[in-house]
C-alpha cells in the first residue's frame, strides 16, 4: 500500500488506458490529426479529457468556458457529456487551429453547444463580465498562455457560480516548476500561480497528477 501517488511508466501507463480509457473514435481521429502538428504538446493527454468530461457529468454542468482550444479535443469531449442544451464558450486566438476544431465538432454533431470566439481571452472574458455571465458557469477550463493565468483565473472567479469548478492545465509543468534552476517565464508564471491558489482561502484546491497535472479549484459559496 502506497501513501504517495503512483510514478507511472510506460507498462502501467498502456494499462491504465487499456482498463479505463472509453475513447470515442472521433477524439481517437483528432488525437491523430493533432499529433502531426508541430505544437502537437498542447495537446491534452485522452485520460484527461475523459476525467474532465465526468467532472462535467458530476457537476451536472449546462454552461462551461474554456479559455485555450488549440484543435478542439478538450472542448469536444465536455461538449460529448453535456445535455443537449448545454453550452461552451470557447476562447481562442488561432483561426487556423480551431478550424480543425470547428471541423470535429461538426461531424460529432455538437457544434451548435459550442460558441466560439477568436479574441484574447481578457477581451473575451471582459466582455462576459460586461454582458451579465457573473455567476453563470458550471465549469471553466484554463489552457492558454502561462503568464496569463492568474487574470484567467481572477476572471473565472467571478463567471462561474458558487459551488463551480474551475480547472487550470499544465500546473506541473513536465516537472520544471520543483526545480530551481528553470527561470524562464512561464515556469515562474506558473510557480507563483500555484503558491496563490494553494492560499487562496475563496476556493477548494487540489492539484491532481494527471497529464501535465490539473489544479481544481472550487469556488466556495
Amino acid at each position: 500500500m502506497s501513501n504517495r501517488t503512483i510514478a507511472l511508466d510506460d507498462r502501467l501507463y498502456d494499462y491504465l488506458c487499456a482498463v479505463s480509457l472509453r475513447e470515442p473514435a472521433l477524439l481517437v481521429e483528432l488525437r491523430a490529426e493533432t499529433a502531426a502538428l508541430q505544437e502537437a504538446r498542447m495537446q491534452i493527454a485522452p485520460e484527461q479529457g475523459q476525467f474532465m468530461a465526468m467532472l462535467v457529468r458530476l457537476l451536472n454542468a449546462r454552461e462551461i468556458l474554456e479559455i485555450g482550444t488549440f484543435t478542439g479535443y478538450s472542448a469536444l469531449a465536455m461538449a460529448l457529456a453535456l445535455p443537449p442544451d448545454g453550452r461552451i464558450v470557447a476562447c481562442d486566438v488561432s483561426a487556423e487551429w480551431t478550424a480543425i476544431a470547428s471541423r470535429y465538432w461538426r461531424e460529432a454533431g455538437v457544434a451548435e453547444r459550442i460558441e466560439l470566439r477568436l479574441a484574447p481571452a481578457t477581451e473575451t472574458l471582459e466582455a462576459l463580465l460586461a454582458d451579465g455571465h457573473e455567476d453563470r458557469f458550471d465549469f471553466a477550463f484554463i489552457d492558454a498562455d502561462k503568464t496569463g493565468y492568474r487574470a484567467y483565473y481572477e476572471a473565472c472567479l467571478r463567471l462561474v457560480r458558487p459551488g463551480g469548478l474551475i480547472a487550470v492545465d499544465n500546473t506541473l509543468w513536465n516537472g520544471r516548476v520543483a526545480d530551481d534552476s528553470v527561470q524562464d517565464a512561464d515556469t515562474c508564471a506558473i510557480r507563483a500561480f500555484n503558491a496563490a491558489l494553494h492560499d487562496d482561502v475563496r476556493v477548494d484546491v487540489s492539484l491532481v497528477p494527471i497529464g501535465d497535472g490539473l489544479t481544481l479549484a472550487r469556488r466556495r459559496g
